[in-house]
């Protein structure tokens, strides 16, 4: 299999936009997010690429006003407001950076390594583009730029999985600086505050990487997709055919449409009246139940709002696994009864593999379904 770490990520967000991207072969339309920090990554490889002349900020500007593209924006505010910050960011890269003092190694740096499965012999690929790479004084550094709004702490950074797959890819092409890892910086640069975040990898880490990789690969084999519901969903291309969003922008219905739209307006209504009987509720809750078994949905619109159903799952930990986990770190007694809450305070210093053992110890207690609510 060809995995990405976009296309990881992806899974792990939602594993149904997975497959709609990557199995489906579904085409999304690109957001004006992604348009915008394409045309700024495509504004720094002009600024670094290799010239007799190094180009100027007047230069780079010139070149961000000519490829913008308005047609992605809603408004003349809006498209007026990403386009000063594009602007804004530019100039802040030229304050913070004199350009001709960088040994460029490369740039957009595609790859393609291969990892195998010590478990079966499979053999897989990771691919993906390095933004930057730099030959430094003593060393390289890997940089990967951000045009997002929100900055991470530094020990995100120093975890961030991205940035381990990167000097994966790096060491493959030189090996040899697998031997002085602590001369190699792994960096992101985030652009709207002009501040570069940078760190090191250990081997573990790095194994930990590869090794995530196929435990995810083995999940996606498996073949099961479901939807996750996060706040990212604002962002997704694929609404109209999720089973979480397709009642929004469904155009006709087998049951009375006007007949459910005042069922959704009841049940909300009455979730939240203090006077509310139980009888009624219960009724409109059947109602509204049944009708998304009907469509085959699990959210439901109204003018009012809307009605998510929710399965809840428990888990419990298989106490003769987890102690054989444990036990040899002397952390079994930390966890003489076992439950979340004990294991979550010795979660955060076992090492990623133990840790990815102590979770593969759980097991389905039990599962519930539910109704929540969000007003309009």
């Amino acid at each position: 299999m060809r995995l990405s770490y976009s296309a990881l990520d992806s899974f792990q967000n939602c594993s149904l936009k997975y497959k709609f991207q990557n199995i489906d072969k579904l085409k999304e339309p690109k957001s004006k997010e992604a348009v915008f920090g394409t045309l700024v990554h495509g504004t720094l490889k002009f600024i670094h690429t290799p010239s007799l002349l190094q180009p100027k900020l007047e230069d780079a500007l010139d070149y961000f006003s000519k490829n913008w593209n308005s047609d992605v924006f809603e408004d003349e505010l809006e498209e007026r407001s990403a386009f000063s910050m594009g602007v804004s960011m530019i100039q802040e890269y030229y304050k913070k950076n004199v350009i001709a003092d960088y040994n460029i190694v490369d740039l957009e740096s595609r790859f393609a390594v291969e990892i195998k499965n010590p478990k079966d012999g499979t053999s897989h690929v990771i691919s993906g583009i390095i933004d930057r790479i730099d030959k430094t004084e003593d060393g390289y550094e890997i940089i990967d730029y951000k045009t997002t709004k929100k900055m991470p702490s530094q020990d995100k950074v120093d975890n961030d999985l991205q940035l381990s797959v990167y000097l994966n890819a790096f060491l493959a092409r030189y090996p040899k600086e697998a031997e002085r890892l602590d001369k190699v910086t792994v960096s992101l640069y985030y652009l709207k505050h002009g501040v570069k975040l940078s760190s090191t990898r250990t081997l573990q880490q790095l194994n930990d990487a590869k090794q995530l990789f196929l435990d995810v690969i083995t999940e996606i084999e498996k073949g099961v997709f479901v939807p996750n519901v996060t706040p990212l969903c604002d962002w997704c291309g694929f609404q109209k055919i999720c089973p979480m969003w397709k009642h929004k922008f469904k155009e006709e219905r087998r049951i009375d449409s006007e007949e459910i739209n005042a069922a959704i307006g009841d049940y909300i209504n009455l979730k939240s009246a203090i006077a509310s009987t139980k009888v009624q509720f219960a009724q409109l809750q059947e109602k509204i139940n049944t009708y998304m078994e009907q469509e085959g949905v699990e959210r439901v619109f109204s003018e009012e709002g809307i009605i998510a159903q929710t399965l809840r799952k428990t888990y419990k930990y298989d106490e003769k696994i987890l102690r054989e986990i444990l036990e040899p770190l002397d952390k079994w007694e930390s966890v003489l009864k076992v439950d979340g809450i004990a294991l979550k305070n010795i979660m955060s210093v076992l090492s990623p593999g133990i840790r990815q053992d102590v979770e593969r110890s759980r097991i389905l207690d039990k599962e519930s379904k539910s109704l929540t609510i969000k007003k309009k």
